[in-house]
């Protein structure tokens, strides 16, 4: 099973929903890095459950503790270890899942692949293993921040509510004002009793989640295999419930001719810079200075409480199932700070592969 990411900058993930403890190690961040409990510990807050009522009931402080990799304040160039204690668990909740997959869930899967399978929560396989991408992602924006780089998510539709395109000061100022994470704040009003009537209704809705990173030099990437945008669609696409990843115009080039979406040149104050931004900062797998804009398609949660078809893999029969237990009516607004700190952990790894960051010592 493969629970590592990054080749300089690398994210090991561990734990289960349900277990003693989630968490991630970090290792190959350079040493001198500024770094407290409290810098992550920010990062976690933006995804615990139990803030709102778009979010599950699941009442968890998600109270990180730090066993290595920090000394005096800054980082020391050995494995930062983050681990979060489970403390609310409900396993009763999921006995009836033991031989009963849940349609949409990876569990027919897992108890094919592994016969083992942990099936409380989801196990390994549950949302709540994120807490891993969190904690290797609030390193990874740190060391981000040394090179002016800033990276930011925010949910642009929820169902077939779409939000309005605004500048990206005010993406970074709207979606800290409203449970949803949207930038246009009418949106966000909609989106939010759209969410609510689902989870009123038993059922759940998905959306679309968009992530800028910007200040990013040109440079970061390979051109064949490797290639920036192959690295994010790859650690994007590995966030449990995305069904689907664009960057730039994504899907759109398919009904465009090349004359309406290439990205035109010109200089500007001796930098160049491209008139638009339809490629999303990268192009031929390498970044071209402009900013990596990506989104993710978010599927709606499949643990709903409505009656559903399904197995029993003891008996070899048919089954109706009911899942009880806490769960997200929509994904989308806790998937936000997800896929931020995964673009950042790809980012980080490529700043420290390409050479803009000292992988030893940020101090040299």
């Amino acid at each position: 099973m493969s629970n590592k990411i990054g080749e300089k900058f690398q994210i090991t993930s561990f734990g289960s929903s349900h277990g003693t403890a989630v968490g991630a190690i970090v290792d190959g961040c350079p040493a001198n890095l500024e770094l407290s409990v409290e810098d992550i510990q920010k990062e976690l807050d933006k995804r615990k459950p139990g803030t709102s009522s778009v979010t599950t009931p699941r009442k968890e402080s998600d109270e990180v503790k730090i066993l290595s990799g920090i000394f005096e304040g800054k980082t020391d160039g050995t494995p930062i270890t983050g681990v979060v204690f489970n403390k609310n668990q409900h396993s009763k909740d999921y006995s009836m899942f033991k031989d009963t997959p849940r349609p949409s869930h990876g569990d027919y899967g897992w108890m094919t692949k592994y016969g083992n399978y942990d099936y409380n929560g989801g196990g390994r396989g549950s949302g709540r293993v994120t807490i891993g991408h969190v904690i290797g992602g609030a390193v990874a924006k740190k060391l981000l921040e040394t090179q002016n780089i800033e990276v930011i998510s925010h949910v642009t539709q929820i169902g077939d509510i779409k939000a309005e395109q605004h500048p990206y000061d005010e993406i970074k100022n709207n979606i800290e004002m409203n449970p949803v994470r949207c930038a246009d704040l009418e949106a966000a009003k909609e989106m939010e009793e759209l969410i609510v009537a689902k989870k009123q209704e038993g059922d759940s809705v998905g959306g679309i989640v968009e992530t800028i990173a910007i200040n990013i030099p040109a440079g970061l990437g390979e051109p064949v295999f490797e290639r920036l945008d192959g690295d994010l669609a790859r650690i994007l696409m590995n966030i449990g419930a995305v069904k689907g990843v664009e960057i730039g115009l994504g899907f759109d080039v398919a009904n465009k001719s090349a004359s309406e979406i290439n990205d035109e040149y010109y200089i500007e104050n001796n930098t160049v810079k491209t008139k638009t931004n339809n490629s999303g900062g990268i192009i031929g797998g390498m970044s071209n200075g402009m900013p990596i804009i990506s989104r993710i398609a978010v599927k709606p949660t499949p643990s709903i409480s409505k009656c559903q078809d399904s197995i029993n893999l003891e008996k070899m029969e048919n089954k109706k199932i009911e899942i009880k237990g806490r769960h997200d009516p929509c994904i989308c607004p806790r998937v936000t700070v997800v896929a931020e700190s995964s673009t950042a952990i790809i980012l980080a790894d490529h700043m420290i592969r390409s050479g803009f960051i000292n992988p030893s010592n940020l101090n040299e």
